[in-house]
């Protein structure tokens, strides 16, 4: 049993006027590639050391239970009032004591651990106020800058593009999430106008792709990716190196904005070797992750996602995938802005997070937190391009003497946290986990290197050491046990 708090300034993904909590019930399996020993194998109950990874996740087969239900009570606090709320993975209760909170509780009926629970909330109003909050204590002063899109793409301006969709066909990838996948690009293709130019790249034990590179969207090829996609099968392992190799490594055509979109579960062991490629070969591409199943790898695909200025959508296994796509599609074809700097006037900043400042898009705001010293002289100024020309969004000097957002220190951390993991896939600085280590320490946050520990004083068990007791899980909805679990 869980009970989880959620307020107003917690870290959560904020996607079409939704804040978006997920809580993960379920690991799914994790493809190694061979000769790796340092990942997470997915064998048997009962059957420990036959995947050779050094951390291991026992599944049960079909059919078994293991009496580990799940129960769960969220308590929210937005802030401001809550419009709706709703879990499209789960069936829920809800109680609201007042307009801004609510208690929301995970049915009995529906407590079986094999999905990621993810709770939703709308609150009342288009946009949120404020440009920037602050707080300040004896730490010194932080920030959270917001940029807000235009409401509608009505008169924001098609931009061409350079579309290429990288699909999973892996063996975890069987039945209904490689067809998720498939509706996905197929609509996506159909979306596509003459200027634009699109690659498709298939991946598992190795890469094969549609051509040498991305090729024009005429009807004629249009059809002849229509004819690829829908050939691709599933089987094999993930080699999601050999996918960002084929997707990054060809020359971009300045002409146009790149957007390289993954399908995939994300069931790989190697994230950090991953994410160090994506970084080394990133260039002017954007990444968008559609994380497709049941139980992805949010981990894997947000991180992308966040190195390459882009966004994650997930496409669960009863979603609609065309709509996911026709929603990404319209976003991404007409950004608002592109390529953001930030002048910040006389406000010393320092440590923004995230680092690379994504693109402003409709439905997707650009949240920045940092911390700062002294006042501004001068407005902040946020310039970017957009399809037809350079522009420029001015934000009013504010006072920075406003301390009621006491909040803001922990969501700092946390966001400097993620950062401090995600440079481990690229900086060999051996410093980095007591770095990481203290900043959670200084702020009571969780991390890989501490622990909140409750010690129950009333009995004592016997012996004189722990004893590890493997907790079996349940392959995750919609994953095929006998292509993603060693068996023997």
């Amino acid at each position: 049993r869980i009970d989880i708090n959620i307020k107003y300034f917690s870290t959560l993904a904020y996607v079409d006027g939704w804040y978006e909590w997920v809580f993960p019930m379920v690991v799914g399996p994790r493809f190694n590639p061979p000769g790796s020993t340092d990942g997470v194998g997915a064998v048997s109950l009962g059957k420990p050391g036959r995947s050779g990874q050094k951390t291991e996740v026992q599944d049960l087969k079909p059919g078994q239970r293991s009496g580990h239900d799940s129960a769960l009570t969220v308590n929210v606090d937005a802030g401001v009032e809550i419009e709706e709320i709703q879990s499209l993975t789960h069936v829920i209760g809800v109680q609201q004591p007042s307009p801004s909170t609510s208690i929301v509780r995970l049915n009995p009926n529906d407590s079986i651990p094999n999905k990621d629970f993810v709770l939703r909330y709308k609150v009342a109003g288009k946009r949120i106020k404020s440009a920037l909050v602050t707080h300040t204590d004896k730490r010194g002063g932080y920030f959270t800058l917001m940029v807000y899109p235009p409401e509608t793409l009505r008169d924001l301006p098609r931009m061409p593009m350079e579309m290429v969709f990288v699909i999973d066909c892996s063996g975890s990838m069987s039945g209904k999430p490689l067809a998720q996948a498939h509706e996905a690009v197929e609509r996506a293709l159909k979306h596509m106008q003459p200027d634009d130019t699109f690659q498709i790249i298939r991946f598992s034990n190795n890469a094969s792709q549609l051509g040498r590179a991305p090729i024009r969207a005429t009807p004629k090829n249009i059809r002849r990716g229509l004819k690829y996609v829908r050939s691709l099968k599933s089987g094999g392992g993930t080699m999601m190196i050999e996918g960002i190799k084929a997707a990054l490594d060809f020359p971009h055509d300045p002409r146009r904005l790149r957007f390289v979109v993954f399908l995939t579960d994300g069931f790989i062991g190697n994230d950090l070797e991953i994410l160090g490629e994506t970084r080394k070969r990133l260039g002017a591409a954007r990444i968008f992750s559609f994380g497709v199943g049941s139980s992805v790898n949010r981990y894997l695909l947000e991180r992308m996602a966040k190195l390459g200025r882009g966004a994650v959508a997930y496409v669960g296994l009863e979603d609609s995938a065309a709509d996911v796509m026709d929603l990404f599609f319209r976003r991404v074809s007409h950004p608002a802005m592109t390529d953001l700097s930030i002048d910040w006037g006389g406000m010393k900043v320092s440590e923004v997070f995230p680092q690379r400042l994504p693109d402003l898009f409709v439905g997707r705001p650009v949240i920045l937190t940092g911390r700062y010293e002294g006042s501004p002289s001068s407005p902040i100024l946020i310039r970017g391009k957009t399809a037809e020309a350079e522009s420029e969004i001015r934000i009013a000097t504010c006072d920075l003497t406003d301390t009621t957002h006491a909040g803001l220190p922990s969501v700092w951390a946390r966001m400097k946290i993620a950062d401090l993991y995600d440079r481990g896939a690229f900086d060999d600085n051996i410093e980095l986990p007591q770095i990481i280590k203290r900043t959670a320490l200084d702020y009571g946050l969780m991390c890989a290197y501490t622990a909140f520990v409750a010690v129950d004083s009333l009995s004592t068990t016997a012996g004189d050491h722990g004893t590890t007791v493997a907790a079996p899980a349940r392959v995750p909805a919609g994953v095929k046990y006998e292509t993603t679990v060693s068996d023997h």
